[in-house]
């Protein structure tokens, strides 16, 4: 930052998403997102030419969208010593994510202090979702590539990942450096993002470390996240949501 803006970019990127979990040896990832020019303050998530989330597990995969290109791209590491940067094999491409019965609550305790909320995961219950959730917020997001929900977004392309504010509980999720470029991951596969108010994608940046409440998803469950939450969703009358819907 600070260099010509003429031909420049910047890029914010979250280089370990999971550390809390590292020592347990569940999945980890990396996330960035690349903007055009020398700043990173006043920007949209729009804005964005390209991001990507890295998922370190039993398998190394990357997920990437381009902006002037549908859906996103994933990519899996096949040999990694035979070469200096390893082979990679292109192995899916999301363009929708469907319905599912899938859900990954993040900061599950404010289900005890905000009613909404316990509302939205009481019926996740009672309708019998499948709960998959490991508080790294790239394995959660990545389900939802592969199984149609929220957190399984690319790889299952179904479910809903949730991660709610209240009155006791404050946002904790880096727009800047996490939702941003997820959101924009998850909407061009097909799926949703929200803030509770609008797409993620249309909060103007306003701070490196401004941060977040989220839901991603496919648009049945983003619906009922808004819903439930804020008592209407602007999806379910028709009306534009998200800069990529």
């Amino acid at each position: 930052m600070g260099g010509p803006v003429e031909g420049g970019f910047s890029m914010a990127f979250y280089p370990l998403d999971g550390s809390s979990i590292v020592d347990t040896n569940f999945i980890v990832g990396t996330i960035f997102g690349v903007w055009p020019g020398d700043e990173l303050i006043g920007v949209t998530e729009t804005n964005q030419v390209t991001a990507a989330m890295v998922i370190y597990g039993s398998r190394t995969t990357y997920v990437i969208t381009l902006k002037d290109m549908p859906g996103t791209y994933e990519f899996l590491l096949l040999d990694k010593v035979s070469t200096l940067y390893g082979k990679w094999q292109h192995v899916k491409d999301t363009t929708k994510i469907n319905k599912g019965k899938m859900f990954s609550p993040g900061n599950l305790r404010e289900n005890f202090n905000s009613p909404n909320y316990h509302k939205l995961i009481d019926y996740y219950i009672k309708e019998k979702y499948t709960l998959r959730y490991t508080r790294g917020m790239v394995p959660d997001v990545n389900q939802i590539y592969h199984i149609n929900g929220c957190v399984e977004i690319t790889v299952k392309e179904k479910g809903v990942f949730t991660n709610v504010i209240s009155p006791s509980a404050k946002a904790k999720l880096r727009l800047l450096f996490k939702e941003a470029p997820l959101g924009l991951l998850v909407e061009k596969a097909g799926g949703y993002s929200s803030n509770g108010y609008k797409s993620v994608l249309d909060k103007v940046i306003t701070a490196l470390d401004e941060r977040t409440q989220v839901s991603n998803g496919s648009k049945n469950e983003i619906i009922r996240f808004k819903a439930t939450m804020y008592g209407m969703s602007r999806l379910k009358v028709g009306e534009p949501v998200g800069a990529v819907v």
